[in-house]
């Protein structure tokens, strides 16, 4: 077991092996599973996250029961296919996966939670769009799922992934800080770029409050997604051109930490503060369980 990600760095560095051979032979060893197990476990996770988007592109899109939220991906669609976008299509593309993937939690179907449901878009959103952009083989993708668990998996241990106890920085921010990080190993960086990645996404999010409407994951939860996605590929790009985030993952980490612990209840997950708290987040929540 990795307790900080600069042991797994430093060992990735030693070894020469990937992050996501790490993380395959610690996962063998927890669980007593051959290779070919925990492999395909993780294979049945990226057709899970791949027939959600499929789902949320398909005809007008998916809705949540309480009308929330959305249609927002096939809008996003729609608009990408007009070649006329300022964001550039490859970027539209991964905030495309990721609306759709909250927009199918929202509507109450089938997701993968990386590390949570209310940011089970981020990843998708960023690997789906790299798997064009590099090509990446069936194999690679997978790859890039494992080591997104390395990260993750201290974060979870060290610090947490649940808006209700770190808010929105703990669920969004570390799926944008894993997916960077995966995204670096993808395009062929080194491990230490990978860290980079993660410290400069984790920290671009740092303070991000949690603040569910009517406590729904729904609003701003699935849009938030979209700026993970965004975020993660920014700090990709500049990891790998040699951009270092002069603050250290752990760090970055414990620094998550604290802020979260430090933040007032009405800022995690209590669907009191925020967004919530607006006159029209508490008009929607009286609409949708009244009194």
């Amino acid at each position: 077991m990795y307790f900080s990600i600069e042991e797994f760095i430093s060992e990735a560095e030693k070894t020469g092996k990937s992050l996501s051979d790490l993380m395959i032979e610690q996962e063998m060893k927890q669980t007593q599973m051959s290779f070919e197990e925990v492999w395909e476990i993780m294979d049945y996770n990226l057709k899970t996250m791949e027939e959600a988007v499929k789902r949320s592109s398909e005809g007008d899109g998916v809705f949540s029961p309480t009308g929330l939220t959305g249609g927002d991906a096939v809008k996003l669609k729609n608009y990408r296919a007009k070649k006329r976008t300022l964001s550039g299509d490859d970027m539209l593309k991964g905030v495309q996966s990721a609306l759709g993937t909250n927009e199918v939690n929202a509507a109450m179907g089938v997701i993968c939670a990386t590390p949570t449901a209310g940011a089970s878009g981020t990843l998708p959103g960023v690997l789906f769009t790299i798997k064009d952009t590099l090509e990446l083989t069936r194999e690679q993708m997978i790859r890039f799922l494992f080591t997104s668990g390395l990260f993750g998996m201290v974060v979870a241990n060290n610090a947490m992934i649940a808006g209700a106890m770190g808010g929105c920085q703990a669920e969004v921010g570390s799926a944008s800080a894993m997916a960077a990080a995966s995204a670096v190993e993808a395009a062929g960086g080194t491990p230490r770029q990978s860290s980079e990645a993660f410290g400069m996404a984790l920290g671009n999010l740092l303070g991000l409050v949690c603040d569910p409407v009517a406590g729904l994951v729904e609003i701003p939860c699935v849009k938030r997604n979209a700026i993970g996605a965004g975020n993660a590929l920014i700090a990709a790009d500049m990891a790998l051109a040699g951009i270092d985030n002069k603050i250290p993952a752990d760090e970055v980490v414990e620094a998550m930490r604290k802020v979260g612990i430090n933040l007032p209840r009405e800022l995690r997950e209590t669907g009191l503060g925020g967004i919530a708290g607006t006159p029209e987040g508490k008009a929607m929540k009286q609409r949708i369980f009244g009194d």
